[in-house]
């Protein structure tokens, strides 16, 4: 599974953005798409998962109300949609997909998110 990220960039406090996930390859075998994301100096956290199958999703605490995961199963594409940004979740995204009978994780290239103050 290859997957490529989209969407990252400088924006504001306050602001918005949205990011993309495109899979390609063996997509039919992902179970569940995710979003994590990694500051300068921390470890990588999980900010949002969804299942390919029946659209559970679960968030970060950290962003519930503000963020909003989707995924577009004909597309393969899964996305972020992230309102009312802070500084301090300036990071790199990861988009993330587990695939198969033993939960393989992938992992997308990242895109840069900066949020100013």
């Amino acid at each position: 599974v290859q997957l490529v990220e989209s969407g990252g960039g400088l924006v504001q406090a306050g602001g918005f953005l949205r990011l993309s996930c495109a899979a390609s390859g063996s997509t039919v075998s992902i179970n569940v798409m995710g979003w994590y994301r990694q500051a300068p100096g921390k470890q990588r956290e999980l900010v949002a998962r969804i299942t390919t199958g029946g659209g559970s999703t679960n968030y970060a605490d950290s962003v519930k109300g503000r963020f909003t995961i989707s995924r577009d199963n004909d597309k393969n594409t899964m996305y972020l949609q992230m309102n009312s940004l802070k500084p301090e979740e300036t990071a790199v995204y990861y988009c993330n997909v587990i695939v198969g009978w033993f939960s393989e994780y992938y992992w997308g290239q990242g895109t840069q998110v900066t949020v100013s103050s």
